[in-house]
């Protein structure tokens, strides 16, 4: 537990400066843009490799919180389906980015509940809902600052139609394989 506990702390300790110490961050990116890309960069990827070692460790002796419904499988994947779109959405944007101004906080948030709603152990509990807490405090705190802006394609409604598309496509590539290889388990078994 510890292994996904600090994996937790560093990811989102790094990806909260922002909400944190908006000055500090500002001020590192000031001296060295690179360097703090690089220190952001780093530090994530020890995070999720943390995550996901100690995610895994935890799946094998799990402690139970809660047995959702079966049914809420069915929710879950609805859910599910516009993640992927909404996710990419800020670097296609269009009517959807526009509609709802932090995409893919949304995603993020979505995607959290919808695990939680199907998986109910005390490993799912705390990767999910560090992730739900993270995002919608990073929501919260765009309220109080100004969003930096994403290098994207151009603003187009043909955008939409393109998120669409990928989005559906990225959902079944996830839904029918990709979860089963990345995870081992399959959605929809």
């Amino acid at each position: 537990m510890l292994q996904l506990l600090l994996g937790i702390a560093l990811f989102f300790g790094i990806h909260s400066a922002s909400i944190v110490t908006l000055p500090l961050r500002d001020k590192m990116v000031a001296k060295s843009e690179n360097g703090w890309k690089a220190i952001y960069a780093v530090v994530s990827l020890i995070g999720i490799v943390l995550m996901v070692r100690g995610y895994a460790d935890l799946r094998q002796t799990p402690t139970l919180l809660y047995v959702p419904p079966v049914w809420l499988r069915h929710v879950a994947a609805l859910l599910m389906l516009p993640v992927f779109a909404f996710f990419i959405a800020p670097y296609f944007p269009g009517r959807i980015k526009s509609a709802l101004k932090h995409p893919q906080l949304i995603a993020v948030k979505i995607w959290a509940v919808a695990h939680l709603l199907v998986n109910g152990t005390l490993a799912d509990v705390l990767l999910f809902g560090s992730f739900l807490l993270w995002a919608v405090a990073d929501r919260i705190s765009l309220k109080n600052r100004v969003a930096r802006p994403l290098a994207g394609a151009p603003e187009s409604k043909s955008n939409d139609v393109i998120l669409i598309v990928v989005g559906l496509a990225l959902y079944a590539a996830f839904v029918f394989w990709l979860h089963e290889v990345l995870f081992g388990i399959r959605p929809f078994a």
